[in-house]
């Protein structure tokens, strides 16, 4: 009978977890009212090609020509070959940096999924 793998301890289990999550604060009101400037959202960084983000869902994104810029907003369309339209909550367009001004983005700038809000 083979030998069973020892269980793992909760502190390893959120080490192995942990990087994987950031928060991250909300800055500007791009996302008003959905994410008010100033407050705090977790962060699953464990997004890759293969993951299945959808029209609707909060990203942390690059933006596309200026890479130090990282950017919160919602997808609002992907294109036919793979791309996302990105774009603020805010119904002042003039509040949000986003696909209206820069097109849709490829999925290498996509760094993560915001999932919750604190």
């Amino acid at each position: 009978m083979p030998t069973p793998l020892p269980t793992a301890s909760v502190f390893a289990f959120l080490k192995l977890l942990l990087p994987r999550w950031q928060r991250r604060r909300v800055n500007g009101r791009s996302m008003h009212p959905t994410l008010p400037d100033d407050s705090t959202v977790l962060v699953d960084t464990a997004v890759s090609p293969h993951t299945q983000l959808q029209i609707g869902d909060i990203v942390l994104a690059q933006h596309p020509y200026q890479p130090s810029n990282q950017m919160i907003k919602r997808i609002t369309a992907v294109t036919e070959d793979g791309r996302y339209f990105l774009q603020g909550d805010n119904s002042d367009s003039l509040a949000s940096t986003d696909s209206r001004s820069f097109g849709p983005v490829q999925t290498q700038h996509i760094l993560g999924k915001v999932t919750h809000r604190f």
